[in-house]
């Protein structure tokens, strides 16, 4: 696909992706779906801090009035209350202004239905079309819409989060990283009114700071507040707050595959593990293939994004998946990643274990890996060339497990090996080798 990867639209702001992007993405959105419809189209969106999100969010807004839809504008709020509340509030879609994990140069439109899961792959492919010179017809007079503020719908998130523990947490210390971005405003107040002590970092955006040095890609500054208060946990979320990283009381990361590994041990011996199995993807670590397995608990890996998890977990009914990245869904509550929503299951899991997050871990030994980003002009390219493909079958053949794979969120070539330790570091360098022979790096 030419604008559209594994978590949306994205690209640096006002250069691969601009205000007119946005504003034909909201104009193919009004007018998709108003087709046979006789009511106004309702569209909610949401968008996290960065500086950028501002414009993008009134272009779109502004393109999906043209096209005769009413907008609800919920301004900074998290990815998952966006999906949450387009299925609950009886919108037609949902749209997200955010590039996640990225730096703030960086913007992107992620794009949800009416089910609250992102949208398929064919309607995205007819939005591309449109962004290369389709025409739309415009409404007129009082077929015109208008935007308006929702922020009621970010107070109903909220409480929605509210109601998903079964206990308080009261006389938990926990630590919140909110990266500068979408959880700054909400995760204390939903960690505060549930009774848990919270000390927080990365809660002062500028339109510039989101990401930088801290969230879920940064841990090692959650780790070192964990550490000096002398805090039960802590989590950091990226972004858009739909991922969380959790830090143990030692100053241990746990990574998404660890949070996959607890979570489902403990819904498993309270008999809520759906189907007995859990969903995750080809960068999960093959240690948590098989911890998971020693509990007697399936896995079913997909491509990278956690909207190949939602789907699979929607086709083979199970109720658990996620990624290393800490995108975890948990399909009971949510049809995205949700990072506060884990952040809440896993703190309510180490209240109701009475044991510390450094012993719910303790069954599961990650395999050594060794990962490594590589910028090209053309990724996918780059991935496919038969000199890459030929060092991973050398890789795999001395009994490594190697992942290359074109990002679909940013201009990178992905490199991961696991396997022993002796050799892990020969067959990264080949691999690199050969992705930097193909041609198409930067």
């Amino acid at each position: 696909m030419k604008y559209f990867g594994t978590d949306g639209f994205r690209g640096k702001a006002n250069e691969k992706l601009t205000a007119i992007h946005a504003f034909r993405v909201g104009r193919f959105l009004g007018q998709y779906h108003a087709r046979g419809r006789g009511e106004r189209v309702r569209i909610v969106v949401g968008k996290d801090t960065r500086r950028s999100s501002y414009a993008l969010e009134y272009a779109l807004a502004a393109g999906a009035a043209a096209s005769g839809a009413d907008v609800c504008l919920l301004h900074v709020t998290t990815t998952p209350s966006v999906a949450y509340l387009v299925r609950t509030e009886g919108f037609d879609c949902g749209v997200m202004i955010s590039a996640s994990h990225n730096p703030y140069a960086d913007n992107g439109i992620k794009l949800f239905g009416c089910d609250g899961e992102k949208l398929p792959q064919d309607l995205l492919l007819r939005i591309e079309d449109y962004l290369d010179g389709g025409t739309l017809p415009l409404a007129t007079e009082a077929e015109i819409g208008r935007t308006q503020d929702f922020v009621a719908g970010r107070n109903r998130y909220l409480a929605y989060l509210l109601s998903i523990p079964r206990t308080s947490l009261r006389g938990l210390r926990v630590g919140l990283d909110c990266a500068n971005g979408s959880a700054f405003a909400i995760a204390k107040a939903v960690f505060d009114a549930l009774g848990a002590e919270a000390v927080c970092m990365g809660v002062s955006p500028d339109g510039t700071n989101i990401n930088d040095g801290c969230g879920s890609t940064h841990p090692e500054a959650l780790r070192g507040m964990v550490l000096e208060h002398s805090l039960d946990v802590g989590f950091a979320f990226d972004g858009d707050a739909d991922r969380c990283i959790c830090v143990d009381e030692r100053g241990s990361v746990v990574d998404g595959d660890g949070i996959v590994y607890l979570a489902a041990k403990h819904m498993k011996a309270r008999g809520e593990l759906e189907g007995n199995g859990v969903v995750t993807t080809i960068l999960s670590n093959a240690g948590l293939e098989r911890a998971l397995q020693r509990e007697g608990i399936a896995v079913v890996r997909t491509p990278v994004g956690d909207k190949f998890v939602s789907e699979e977990l929607a086709r083979s009914g199970f109720s658990l998946g996620g990624e290393p990245s800490g995108h975890i869904v948990f399909r009971k509550y949510a049809t995205t990643g949700d990072g506060i929503l884990t952040a809440l299951r896993v703190a309510e899991i180490v209240l109701e274990s009475k044991c510390p997050l450094s012993c719910l871990t303790r069954g599961y030994l990650p395999l050594p890996r060794r990962e490594k980003n590589v910028r090209a002009d053309d990724c996918r390219r780059a991935a496919a060339s038969a000199e890459v493909l030929e060092a991973k079958r050398n890789a795999e053949r001395s009994g490594m497990r190697a992942v290359v794979r074109a990002s679909g969120t940013e201009p990178v070539v992905r490199i991961l090996v696991e396997g022993e330790e002796s050799r892990l570091d020969e067959a990264m360098s080949a691999i690199e080798r050969a992705v930097r022979a193909s041609g198409e790096v930067l």
